[in-house]
């Protein structure tokens, strides 16, 4: 008779006791439990099985029970038990509220690769009025030079240095100035590429995009590729990033995401509502009759700031 891994492991893990990492404040830990029933990839059960064994109050676990919550395996786009919306969507409606609502007199720029067309066409239908780039990897740097109006002027500089080419004329092509914000949604290859293409033009707009641009960076160094964008990331979870050890930083997000969703199945099933907990992922109140609503903020990327968490 074959045993699976999940199975073994959720044996072997049953009441098990070690360090901790989801909080149990003021009640005995010793009459603290956690009994999980979940169906998902095996890339999160491993994460799940990680986490637990972080805790110091006593689970158990079933992966193979019908019926049970189905947590999917895209834990940054998913809308996990608890929360009210998942994670991404949180941080595109914070950017979303910070470009478009407060932006009053200038145009927003957004810039987009192709694997985001969905998402960008509910963006146009919702500001036609605002600027939309498609962009990839063979066309960006004429399309950069486009949308800002530098072809335009550098044209004008090549028929003015025609006129007499015994003058030197040092020139800095003019850049337009009704955009005063650039949104960025692509992945990270496109991106660490873009972010400082468009900021060698013009310091005067300000960038932004969601976490989801360095999920495939190594680790937080690599950030510096991003310097000065605004990022929708709390200050512990910068600092979670950089203490987690990954292969790439989106695994390190889906770890710091199972986390909050332990914790606050932790609050559920014990009864800790009376106690205040902050998640790794923004301040969150959590109520019993209420979806989990994350508090986030935006972060400025920062070469001060990056090699302060690493």
């Amino acid at each position: 008779m074959k045993f699976s891994l999940t199975f073994f492991l959720s044996s072997l893990l049953l009441f098990m006791v070690s360090c901790s990492s989801i909080p149990n404040q003021n009640k005995n830990k010793n009459n603290l439990n956690i009994n999980l029933a979940i169906q998902t990839s095996n890339k999160n059960k491993e994460l799940i099985i990680e986490s637990l064994f972080e805790n110091n109050i006593k689970f158990a676990v079933n992966f193979d029970e019908r019926g049970s919550y189905v947590l999917h395996d895209n834990l940054a786009d998913s809308k996990m038990k608890y929360f009210c919306n998942s994670h991404l969507q949180d941080e595109r409606n914070l950017i979303e509220s910070s470009v478009f609502k407060s932006n009053q007199t200038k145009n927003v720029l957004v810039v987009y690769s192709a694997q985001y067309a969905n998402y960008v066409k509910n963006l146009k239908e919702e500001h036609p009025d605002e600027l939309f780039l498609s962009i990839d990897a063979s066309n960006y740097e004429d399309k950069i030079k486009e949308i800002l109006n530098v072809i335009a002027s550098l044209n004008k500089f090549s028929i003015v240095n025609k006129i007499d080419r015994s003058i030197k004329i040092e020139h800095e092509p003019r850049v337009r100035k009704d955009i005063s914000k650039i949104y960025f949604i692509t992945n990270y290859e496109l991106g660490k590429t873009l972010v400082p293409t468009f900021r060698s033009y013009s310091i005067n707009m300000d960038l932004y995009s969601t976490s989801e641009i360095f999920y495939d960076a190594s680790d937080l160094k690599k950030l510096a590729d991003f310097e000065d964008s605004f990022i929708p990331v709390s200050n512990k979870y910068i600092n979670k990033i950089g203490a987690n050890d990954a292969s790439n930083i989106k695994i390190k997000i889906e770890k710091i995401l199972i986390e909050d969703f332990l914790t606050i199945e932790n609050v559920f099933q014990n009864n800790l509502f009376e106690e205040n907990y902050e998640l790794n992922t923004g301040n969150s109140k959590i109520k019993r009759n209420n979806c989990v609503k994350r508090d986030l903020y935006l972060w400025k990327v920062s070469t001060n700031n990056i090699i302060n968490q690493t």
